[in-house]
């Protein structure tokens, strides 16, 4: 007991102390948990043998990652993936083996057979360590995201068929080894045909057991409103699920993503994601240590030459064949090197399947340990490949410039333009009660920013139609313009009142101005960004002065009915082919709307202290008569929702200027 408690204080420690100063490097998590993995295992000796055990439990942490993959998506959107997934994904394992293969017969007198057992294990990329860093950097909705995530979900379903293979390369006849890989397959001593079977019921046992079955499982655990209960059926499930993949010869994360793709429409659906991602993120830290642990720095200080040498070669060559396809099936140049430089390692599912090479004859023992060497090196080095792309992406001119737009798989009822502070809230609100959005803009930055706190964005010109199109507006309800242009956040206002007229367009105007000519535009709400904030800015300094919270909101309340008649009115004097300032009766009239406020404001607070037992007002508080009124030109037509004075929440911000500034100053 005590020896394990050490090991979870050495294994726990190591990452807490490395992954933030790694993250604080720019370096990422992944890489921050392979140096705590080398530190503690061959430099400092603290980890031995027990590594091997601990990643064998670790490796459940990929098959939760695959699970959760699996919650993220659908049948349709499998579907519209077909090209990537196959044509992509099928074609970087044929030519990476088949050159894997081809150098290790030519160049170093290797034998077919061990050559392409070789070929096929270093064909395929970490899928943890890809997906992970794509996360945690906001990429996974790019291009490249999506791209390195169908060649990754590829690779992980070809395992199978690689199994298979991999026994008929055997040059010898099965020994012991063999025989105790092969007993724990149920299906083992079947025929193919019978074998097949087998595998298509598990299959679809799991598909329709997760589709139908599992519902009214958790409806019944979530009546009982026990959370521990319902974590521990959803552990249940993918533990029961990967051992029974593993039965009939699969591997567990494939039957892991499979039953996440069968519960992805399933209403407790977040409920389950948000049970399984802390132990997902633990075992997948824990199984990077424990890879960062098996690092044989002996080994490789003694002969460092070759084992360098073959991994640069891996690398370059699966970065080649990447790269070339990424530009056949035309990705955008900083997509196509994030792709390329992301898939330039091995993978976690080398280590499986080297040993299980081993134990059936396949290879020499003498191998397995260059080879564990040769991935784990490539791992090691991958995460700074991801910060090598990283500068790729953020070229500010050309880069950006020539940066295709994302594929927008998904519809809104609510879309926003602009993932700014402004869009922001809004996205959380609408999310926050299960309102299906959509968010574009077009600042890459941005995108990949809000990603890192899993906000879901895509990168795209709202302004151009097919963009709008591809989001869902013709079926949308409400279209939100949150973009900083100002002349832009017009021009689409114009757009979509024009060729989508059904749909309800709320604008964020910058200031009063703005707001009339998004009004112009056509918009049904015109909200100044920040009205609000500045309102309970004021609230806030009259209760500081000593007012009662009754007085403070009748005064507020007050002023937001104010200027939205305000607003209104102005909106009849406006006229935007003349500078502001120079327009004569909007600033007389400005002028004259700023004497009411006042009167306004003093009856409110003379009515508050009456209604707080003080009868008599003092003398500040006897009342004004307002200067008399220009003649004012007939008033333009008004939004009706844009003018709507009902309490400080329905107005938008701008709207306190005229308290900074001297009387007709300017507008708000």
């Amino acid at each position: 007991m005590e020896g394990i408690l050490l090991e979870a204080i050495l294994y726990l420690a190591a990452a807490v102390v490395a992954v933030p100063l790694s993250n604080r490097l720019g370096l990422g998590s992944v890489l921050g948990y392979l140096i705590a993995g080398v530190v503690i295992g061959p430099i400092l000796g603290w980890a031995g043998e027990e590594a091997t055990d601990i990643q064998h439990f670790a490796e459940f942490g990929v098959v939760m990652m695959l699970f959760l993959i699996g919650l993220e998506l659908d049948p349709a959107k499998l579907w519209r993936m077909r090209s990537r997934l196959l044509g992509l994904g099928g074609l970087q394992i044929t030519l990476t083996a088949g050159l894997i293969t081809g150098a290790l017969v030519l160049f170093w007198g290797n034998l077919w057979q061990h050559a392409l057992a070789i070929a096929l294990i270093l064909a395929l990329s970490s899928t943890a360590i890809v997906l992970q860093t794509l996360r945690e950097r906001g990429w996974m909705r790019r291009p490249g995201g999506q791209t390195a995530f169908a060649i990754l979900l590829f690779q992980d379903i070809a395992v199978i068929p690689i199994i298979a293979l991999l026994p008929l390369l055997a040059m010898q006849a099965p020994g012991e080894g063999a025989e105790l890989i092969s007993t724990g397959s149920l299906v083992a001593e079947l025929p193919d045909w019978a074998r097949a079977l087998v595998i298509l019921a598990e299959m679809t046992a799991i598909i329709v057991g997760g589709r139908y079955l599992s519902r009214p499982v958790f409806r019944f655990i979530a009546r009982g409103q026990l959370t521990e209960i319902f974590a521990a059926a959803t552990l249940l499930m993918i533990i029961g699920i990967a051992w029974a993949m593993g039965y009939v010869g699969l591997t567990p994360a494939l039957g892991a993503f499979t039953a996440g793709v069968a519960l992805s429409g399933s209403e407790y659906r977040h409920e389950i994601e948000s049970h399984i991602e802390p132990f997902k993120g633990l075992l997948l830290g824990l199984f990077f240590i424990t890879v960062g642990a098996g690092f044989d720095l002996f080994a490789l200080f003694a002969d460092p030459l070759p084992i360098i040498a073959a991994t640069a070669a891996l690398m370059a060559v699966k970065f080649g064949v990447v790269l070339l396809l990424t530009r056949v099936f035309r990705l955008g140049s900083g997509d196509s090197m994030l792709v390329s430089l992301g898939l330039a390692q091995a993978g976690e599912f080398a280590f499986v399947l080297i040993a299980f090479s081993t134990g059936a004859n396949v290879l020499p023992a003498s191998m397995s340990g260059p080879l564990s060497l040769v991935v784990a090196l490539s791992m090691l080095a991958s995460p700074l490949l991801f910060v090598l792309a990283e500068r790729f992406l953020r070229r500010p001119a050309a880069t950006a410039a020539t940066r295709e737009a994302d594929e927008i798989d998904e519809t809104g009822t609510v879309i926003i333009a602009g993932i700014g502070r402004f869009g922001q809230i809004v996205q959380r609100m609408m999310t926050g009660i299960g309102v299906p959005v959509v968010v574009v803009d077009n600042a890459a930055e941005r995108v990949g920013a809000v990603g890192h706190f899993g906000q879901k964005a895509y990168y795209g010109d709202p302004v151009r139609p097919e963009i709008l199109r591809a989001s869902g507006i013709a079926d949308a309800a409400v279209l939100v313009v949150a973009i900083d242009d100002r002349e832009k956040a017009v021009r689409l206002v114009q757009l979509a009142k024009h060729n989508w007229p059904s749909v309800r367009v709320l604008a964020r105007a910058y200031d009063r101005i703005h707001q009339y000519e998004l009004m112009d535009a056509g918009a049904d709400v015109v909200i100044r960004e920040t009205f609000h904030s500045a309102l309970e800015a004021a609230r806030q300094a009259l209760l500081s002065l000593g007012k009662e919270e009754r007085a403070a909101d009748r005064l507020t309340a007050a002023f937001a009915r104010h200027d939205a008649r305000t607003v209104q009115d102005l909106y009849g004097f406006w006229d935007r082919r003349v500078a502001v300032h120079l327009n004569t009766s909007y600033v007389n009239e400005s002028r004259l709307r700023f004497e009411t406020l006042r009167e306004v404001l003093r009856k409110e607070r003379a009515a508050a202290l009456r209604d707080a037992g003080a009868f008599d007002a003092p003398d500040d508080e006897a009342p004004v008569a307002p200067p008399s009124a220009p003649a004012k030109p007939a008033a333009k037509p008004v939004p009706a929702a844009a003018g709507a004075p009902v309490s400080p929440e329905s107005m938008a911000d701008g709207g306190t200027a005229p308290l900074r500034q001297p009387a007709g100053a300017g507008p708000d």
